[in-house]
């Protein structure tokens, strides 16, 4: 109704649970996306006791950043992506005439909740790259260096990246690549400053995060 209006908003289904099938999806999906924060703090809460202090602190914040970089990836889908399909493919109808056939957009609810929950899954993962690269650089795995000199190969495994993950159409690549590049950008700058505060802990003699603590030695040996 908001992107297309009250004329074009209409919705077919042609199977007979069709429509109640939908509806479960649809609240099965809306259940796993609002309480993943209640499970993703569930499970910190059943690591934690194993980790060390500064193990926990250096977590925590990658534990935060998850849902959020999931949540951007969302409202990118709900507020620019999907309403950019919706008006394309409004735009491609077909007004009859006398010597033309008419062509009209009848989407289906399921093939319509189906394509919205894949897009939103796809943005949602592929918006954790930060997330990632960043955690991989916290304990050596990358470095930014690294990052720079593989940046025009990161350009092509982004839009293989789109075309896996989205609809077999250039708009939802291009939607999905484009941010793709950009988050890939921000992981160099992240994972910079990730080693930035590293060589500042090492020049100061404190031991950096995601190093473990000095075994203890014991007095009565």
């Amino acid at each position: 109704m908001w992107v297309a209006g009250a004329e074009n908003s209409k919705f077919i289904y042609t199977a007979l649970l069709e429509y109640f099938i939908t509806q479960l999806k649809l609240a099965l999906f809306g259940a796993a996306f609002i309480s993943f924060p209640i499970v993703a703090t569930q499970i910190y809460k059943f690591v934690a006791p194993g980790l060390y202090k500064h193990e926990r602190g250096a977590f925590l914040p990658y534990l935060i950043a998850t849902p959020i970089f999931f949540l951007l990836g969302s409202m990118l889908v709900y507020f620019v992506v999907l309403p950019m399909l919706i008006r394309f493919s409004l735009g491609m109808q077909q007004a009859g005439g006398a010597e033309t056939a008419e062509i009209q957009l009848l989407p289906k609810v399921g093939e319509y909740l189906s394509l919205m929950m894949s897009l939103i899954f796809a943005f949602g993962v592929a918006f954790q790259l930060p997330v990632i690269l960043t955690l991989l650089g916290r304990i050596g795995i990358i470095t930014s260096k690294q990052l720079r000199e593989k940046r025009r190969y990161f350009i092509v495994i982004a839009f293989i990246i789109a075309a896996v993950l989205t609809p077999p159409d250039v708009l939802s690549q291009a939607s999905l690549a484009i941010p793709l590049l950009a988050l890939y950008e921000g992981s160099i700058l992240a994972v910079r400053l990730v080693e930035k505060k590293a060589a500042t802990a090492a020049a100061t003699g404190t031991p950096p995060a995601a190093a473990p603590p000095p075994p203890q030695a014991n007095p009565a040996e």
